[in-house]
């Protein structure tokens, strides 16, 4: 039975990577982590449940060669873990095109990097791939910094921002927007677990402009957005409204688009826009974003679509931190 999905059309790809690093195979790689007290493997399976077999085994490919590598620190295992999970970019993919394997890596290292300070999942409504993202980081992150990660979900309706705080013990913030002045109030924050879960802030906002506010008042410097839900109504709008006040205020501000690449839900054919346009979902990341990733933020079989993992964009952001610290953890030792 094949290790996991399109193993044939992979495979060499991956084995003359691996061949680069003095790795023999796929499997060696989960010998070469275990063996310095850490499985990828579980990790990832423990960030989103329902990812696919590829996903498993590419973080694993990324750790071996991150250990092989001579990194030193959790930053710069991020980056290696990408060029792992570039290996299993399918030719001829979106993934493969944008570079996806490599992107993640050099987000996880921006995360890792103390220049980074507030980090948003920026999503259409708050959703549990995001949560599943954020979990991940915030177990992890701050190991490998000198300075805690403030991170945030921002997305829409204060009731699902409600919900999902509850049930992953975050912290609720509920906000009120004047939309006379153009300010935004706090109107109260509960925390629902004791410990890192709650550092997690999350927000519900009602519209565009209270989104943008949200992303000033908490600084955000790198984001990613979702991309199945409102896509039009929300997140892209907030990315690409907040880069704009960004750039007049000459702050800093990296923005990822986690999706597009076959349109999504807004299909080009749906725009009346010919099959050869882009959907409006992919239309509007490319607007904003400093870097592109390819499809669901949430759903692991759009993503494997892509030609690349069956992972959700969102939660592989937390596999990226995670694995890499461990990493650098299994370094130390």
């Amino acid at each position: 039975m094949a290790l996991f999905e399109s193993y044939e059309r992979r495979i060499d790809k991956i084995n003359g990577v691996l061949a680069q690093y003095g790795i023999g195979s796929v499997e060696e790689c989960r010998e070469i982590c275990k063996a310095k007290g850490f499985d990828p493997y579980e990790i990832v399976k423990g960030i989103q449940p329902i990812c696919f077999e590829n996903a498993c085994w590419a973080y694993t490919v990324g750790a071996a060669i991150a250990l092989k590598s001579g990194v030193k620190t959790a930053a710069e295992a991020a980056k290696m873990i990408g060029v792992g999970l570039q290996s299993f970019c399918i030719d001829g993919s979106v993934a493969e095109d944008r570079k996806v394997g490599l992107g993640h890596g050099n987000l996880g290292a921006m995360l890792l990097s103390d220049e980074s300070k507030c980090f948003a999942f920026l999503a259409g409504h708050e959703s549990f791939a995001a949560a599943e993202g954020a979990i991940g980081i915030v177990k992890n992150a701050n190991k490998a910094r000198k300075e805690p990660l403030r991170v945030i979900l921002n997305g829409l309706g204060k009731d699902a921002a409600q919900i999902i705080s509850r049930i992953n013990g975050f912290t609720y913030v509920q906000t009120q927007f004047d939309y006379y002045t153009g300010k935004l109030s706090i109107v109260r924050e509960i925390r629902y677990s004791e410990g890192e879960r709650a550092d997690v802030r999350c927000y519900g906002a009602d519209d565009v402009r209270e989104g943008v506010a949200i992303m000033h008042h908490e600084g955000v410097d790198v984001s990613i957005t979702g991309n199945s839900t409102n896509p039009t109504r929300f997140q892209h709008p907030v990315a690409g409204t907040y880069k704009k006040e960004c750039i007049e205020q000459g702050k800093k501000y990296f923005s990822v688009a986690s999706g597009g690449g076959t349109g999504r839900t807004l299909h080009p054919d749906n725009m009346g826009a010919g099959p050869a346009s882009y959907g409006m979902t992919d239309t509007m990341g490319r607007m904003h974003s400093d870097a592109q990733f390819a499809g669901s933020s949430s759903v692991p079989a759009h993503v494997e679509m892509m030609g690349f993992l069956g992972m959700g964009n969102n939660p592989m952001v937390g596999a990226t931190v995670s694995v890499a610290v461990a990493v650098e953890e299994a370094l130390k030792k």
